[in-house]
């Protein structure tokens, strides 16, 4: 997708600065979304990844700088009127959940951004677009049973199911593969290949570890270290054996075979 560089961004940060208890964790850093683009944001662990997630979600008021979500800026729009617009899947949302809520009402209640389904009315709408979400996953036949006792893969998907249920403006996406094997990577890389070529889908940004998993169709890429994002741009502009190398502090060689990308150490 195409996108015209005078198009309103979706996510603007201008010099965002976030302090905890004295330590410094983002840094002087500015960042543009504009609509249809789909971002993974690469780092190594306490690079300050989930911290930018935090503040693109509204979740998290910086220390300094300016923030502007969706066209609104932090400190001038009440933030409970701008978060239902946001999805964020995290391991967060996780601990959360009531572990014997069944797959289907933790789907249903993203409808409203809500932990049980019992908040509010829902629709018999409703309940056919959650069924819809889990069978895009590939997740159908666990719609009723406890989100608990359901694989680690399972729970992404339909963690996953539960963001698109309320159709978000921004979807971001923190370390979704995190403790996934083989299968289930995989079967999660395709449904958000799958979402990153719908035009219909909202602008992307997903955080993750490894090359590997930059789902196919994914357009820009930025490279975080020490706070500070310290490359933004195109994915082929940013994912080079060089810049990563820079990254990680370890010197490696990063490719693409077809629509996917690999890493390893030289």
């Amino acid at each position: 997708m195409t996108v015209p560089e005078e198009a309103d961004p979706v996510i603007a940060l201008s010099n965002v600065t976030v302090r905890r208890e004295g330590t410094v964790v983002l840094e002087g850093l500015d960042w543009v979304v504009r609509p249809g683009e789909r971002w993974v944001i690469l780092g190594p662990n306490g690079s300050g990844k989930t911290t930018l997630l935090q503040v693109a979600a509204a979740r998290l008021w910086p220390s300094g700088g300016v923030v502007e979500i969706l066209g609104e800026r932090l400190g001038q729009v009440d933030v409970r009127t701008l978060r239902p617009r946001i999805a964020l899947v995290s391991g967060s949302i996780i601990r959360q959940l009531r572990a014997d809520l069944p797959a289907r009402d933790v789907v249903a209640s993203g409808r409203y951004g809500a932990l049980e389904t019992w908040w509010h009315r829902y629709s018999a709408e409703d309940w056919d677009k959650a069924e819809h979400l889990l069978k895009s996953g590939g997740v159908d036949a666990l719609g009723g049973r406890s989100f608990g006792v359901i694989s680690e893969g399972e729970r992404q998907q339909v963690l996953l199911a539960r963001a698109l249920m309320g159709e978000p403006e921004l979807l971001l996406l923190d370390e979704p593969f995190a403790g996934l094997d083989l299968g289930a990577r995989e079967r999660l890389l395709v449904r958000l290949s799958a979402l990153a070529a719908d035009p219909g889908s909202p602008p992307l940004v997903l955080v993750t570890h490894h090359c590997e998993e930059i789902p196919p169709g994914y357009t820009h890429a930025g490279l975080m270290r020490r706070g500070t994002l310290m490359a933004t741009g195109t994915l082929v502009e940013v994912v080079t054996s060089e810049r990563v190398s820079d990254c990680f502090e370890l010197p490696v060689s990063v490719g693409c075979d077809g629509d996917r990308w690999w890493s390893r150490a030289r």
